[in-house]
């Protein structure tokens, strides 16, 4: 599928014709951001890494997000971390979380990565009173832990957005924007760079235990390794299946605009901070290096749903922003994200040597950079339960296949209540 990365990524390096050794010190099935920061950080300690994607590199979640890079939980903040973990695991995982845009902007600088990479911050108007002291009392919790997050009132929101419907909001200046195919494939780059193996179009179909390790197969290949790490996010076939039945999988439809007015710009983005408030219909917005607004939503009803959305999506755009004329739309496409069901990530042990994460929960850029390097500390020998991400069983949902109309219920029970309270 084209996205609007595809159409403005350049030239793209391939992967499909790297020979493959016998064996390797691990196998990572998976070649999305998590599984590549993994092999970054692997090849970066003197390991033989072997990347094998199904597809090509972009095909899955990795290449078709919005490119905000925001160090949080989308369905949970600090308080609802440390009421579900023992404190000192709570503490942990949040100040991975937070650091996750720090690691994100760190790699892209250490391996001159050309990705549009814009750490300008990220913004989280609240709709409503109630939800503005929500956002006060976090942006306090985020502040103790030592992440740079303030509160800002309704006027400097209303600067920041030209949006007077807000009561204020949350800016976390450690977050920002990214091209994501060109972050990806700089990511593939340097793993190769590095002396790692990414092999694009290399389905695995089995993963076997052996007297020395494992034995990783696919069609056209076999490759055995002391540990594997899976990180295939939401996919649900060949060996991916087990892990992603775990969790919720959301389709997503991202709209591009066409290029919009600098003097729109300065009115809406004067920082060129990327937007995203706290709605149950969340309305978001960025702005490419063209001045393209990317914007996003789901739909209820899945059937035609990319042309009937994407009209939706933009046509949102020009209510909420006020903008002057309908800018048009230059692309639409699609993702699946993935939730899980307490909203935080999670690594799994899925034997000896054997290792699989997931659960970044719509924040999956500055997310997959932290659960990438746990999942590499795995591979390297550090034990599981030290980690600051939980541990847990690997217990597919039950009715799986059903999920996408418990998403669309939810869906549309969140846009009824937005509606109520005189939202959009």
């Amino acid at each position: 599928m084209q996205t609007l990365w595809t159409l403005t990524s350049g030239p793209r390096p391939t992967f499909g014709n790297s020979s493959l050794p016998a064996r390797c010190d691990t196998v990572i099935v998976g070649g999305g951001f998590t599984g590549l920061t993994a092999a970054l950080h692997l090849v970066k300690a003197g390991r033989s890494v072997v990347v094998l994607e199904a597809d090509t590199l972009g095909e899955g979640a990795s290449g078709r997000n919005a490119g905000f890079v925001v160090p949080n939980f989308a369905k949970a903040d600090p308080a609802t971390v440390r009421a579900k973990l023992p404190s000192a695991r709570a503490d942990a995982l949040l100040r991975l979380v937070a650091g996750g845009a720090d690691a994100v902007f760190a790699t892209i600088a250490e391996e001159a990565i050309g990705c549009d990479a814009a750490p300008t911050g990220w913004l989280q108007p609240a709709y409503g009173a109630d939800m503005a002291e929500t956002l006060k009392r976090r942006a306090a919790d985020w502040r103790a832990l030592g992440h740079p997050v303030d509160f800002l009132d309704a006027a400097e929101i209303a600067r920041q957005t030209g949006m007077t419907i807000y009561a204020g909001g949350l800016i976390d200046r450690s977050g920002g924007t990214i091209h994501p195919l060109n972050y990806l494939l700089g990511l593939a780059t340097a793993v190769a760079r590095r002396g790692g193996t990414v092999r694009e179009g290399a389905s695995v179909s089995r993963i076997e235990k052996t007297g020395h390790g494992w034995r990783v197969e696919g069609p056209t290949f076999a490759v055995e390794a002391d540990s594997v790490i899976l990180a295939t996010n939401a996919f649900t076939t060949g060996a991916a299946s087990r892990m992603g039945r775990t969790g919720v999988p959301l389709r997503v439809i991202q709209v591009a605009t066409r290029p919009i007015d600098a003097e729109t710009v300065t009115r809406i983005a004067p920082d060129r901070r990327p937007v995203g408030d706290t709605r149950s219909n969340l309305f978001t917005y960025r702005l490419d290096r063209d001045n393209r607004l990317v914007s996003g939503g789901m739909a209820i009803v899945p059937f035609g749903a990319l042309e009937r959305v994407g009209r939706a999506v933009a046509d949102r755009l020009v209510h909420e922003l006020g903008l002057p004329r309908h800018p048009g739309i230059e692309i639409a496409w699609s993702g699946t994200a993935i939730m899980t069901p307490d909203f935080l990530p999670r690594l799994h042990v899925l034997g000896d040597g054997f290792f699989g994460g997931i659960g970044c929960n719509g924040r999956g850029i500055a997310m997959t950079a932290q659960l990438g390097a746990v999942l590499a500390r795995l591979a390297l020998g550090a034990p599981a339960e030290a980690q600051p991400i939980p541990v847990r069983p690997l217990r597919p949902l039950p009715l799986h296949a059903l999920t996408p109309v418990v998403t669309a219920a939810a869906l549309a029970h969140a846009r009824f209540e937005d509606w109520r309270r005189g939202g959009t």
